[in-house]
């Protein structure tokens, strides 16, 4: 790391930053393409008296034609005035490479929320199989691509819907899965896809009692009971009629909601996806709301999720913590700081993802998200903050870009 001191009228003031923007000890304090508003979000960066500095080796190209530009000036004698009003701005961006867009542009989660619970709802369709591979393919995609912010999605998104309950999380669980068994299990491209299909389709034959179940405030009715305890084989047949004949994909549909406890080594392929369906089930399922009950704390689903029945560590649930973090984008967290922040992405460790400030140690909010790097001692994650109790409107489009 390079750092070098840089005057805070150089910093950019309602556009991009075209570089990251860290203190005298290397801590990030906004990162590159953050949108600093006005001097007001600048002053709440720096705090009293931090200095601010560039890394070169990350300003790159930014840094130096903003040298060679005060070199310039300074050459043709230009006055103080002129000289302090130099900012730094990114060079002409690159075209990215082909394999680094999304071809098809970034996904509307409200629309595809109401997409998969229309699909999932109307598996009689004539058209269902098509509907649900593109469905599949614009999660697998994402997944592939931008997982952190497609669990950022889907997290924020589940941790207050009950409308739609049964879609986002089938969505969620979907996601989870081929995040998990693609970084952490190391699963084959073939496998990842099948395990997402399974998860997506777990609960065709029970979506609508989902979204039922998730709104209704009493007890369950014996036809209910009998409904939520056989769905699972009803789904698995539900699908071999509409036309799957994937053995391993209607074995995983079948088996979700088995809780047999034991080493991948010692259960079938088919076996091994129902438990990481029914780990991430058990997650999604915990973080979510209902109308009679709030959501778990994120750091509870996990724990729930990484134990098994005889409270020992379970393979798929260890897989499915080490892949998420502890604190999982979409999580919202308290800092050393004492300012409340939702998680943005993972990090090098699982207990130090990337956040962005929503409140500050006042409880007030921020206006601007804020970038923290929570492996720095002063920003330290001490807890977690429950959804109900973030007391701050924040729109998911604003959130997705700073991932």
């Amino acid at each position: 790391m390079n750092l070098v001191p840089i005057n805070s009228e150089s910093v950019p003031l309602g556009q991009p930053l075209p570089f990251a923007l860290r203190s005298a000890n290397g801590a990030l304090l906004a990162q590159k393409g953050f949108v600093v508003s006005d001097a007001k979000a600048l002053n709440d960066i720096t705090g009293m008296g931090i200095q601010l500095c560039v890394d070169v080796d990350e300003a790159g190209d930014s840094y130096r034609a903003y040298v060679g530009r005060l070199q310039q000036m300074l050459m043709a004698e230009t006055s103080l005035g002129e000289l302090a009003s130099v900012k730094m701005s990114a060079p002409a961006p690159a075209p990215a490479p082909a394999r680094n867009r999304e071809e098809r542009g970034p996904l509307d989660w409200s629309e595809l929320q109401l997409r998969v619970t229309q699909v999932l709802r109307a598996p009689k369709a004539v058209d269902f199989r098509e509907r649900l591979q593109a469905l599949h393919e614009d999660l697998a995609r994402r997944c592939e691509q931008a997982p952190d912010a497609t669990l950022l999605a889907l997290i924020f998104l589940s941790a207050q819907e009950t409308r739609m309950y049964s879609g986002t999380h089938a969505m969620l669980v979907s996601c989870v899965c081929m995040v998990v068994a693609r970084e952490m299990l190391r699963w084959s491209p073939a496998q990842v896809r099948r395990l997402g299909a399974a998860g997506l389709t777990m609960n065709i034959a029970m979506t609508e009692l989902q979204d039922q179940l998730a709104q209704q405030t009493q007890p369950l009715t014996a036809r209910q009971i009998a409904a939520v305890e056989d769905h699972a084989a009803r789904s698995a047949a539900m699908l071999a009629e509409l036309g799957v004949t994937d053995a391993v994909w209607l074995d995983a549909v079948r088996h979700h909601h088995h809780r047999k406890p034991g080493p991948f080594a010692e259960k079938t392929e088919g076996e091994q996806m129902a438990r990481l369906i029914q780990r991430a089930d058990v997650f999604g399922a915990r973080i979510s709301p209902r109308a009679s009950r709030w959501p778990m704390p994120v750091t509870a689903a996990m724990k729930a999720s990484y134990y098994d029945e005889e409270n020992k560590v379970d393979e798929a649930g260890a897989a499915l913590v080490k892949g998420l973090g502890v604190y999982p984008p979409g999580a919202f967290v308290r800092l050393a700081s004492e300012e409340v922040g939702v998680v943005l992405r993972r990090g090098i460790s699982a207990t130090t993802p990337r956040v962005a400030i929503v409140t500050n140690r006042l409880g007030m909010p921020t206006g601007e998200f804020i970038p923290r790097d929570t492996s720095q001692p002063q920003w330290k994650i001490t807890g977690v903050v429950a959804h109900k109790d973030v007391r701050v409107k924040i729109a998911l489009d604003r959130l997705l870009p700073l991932v």
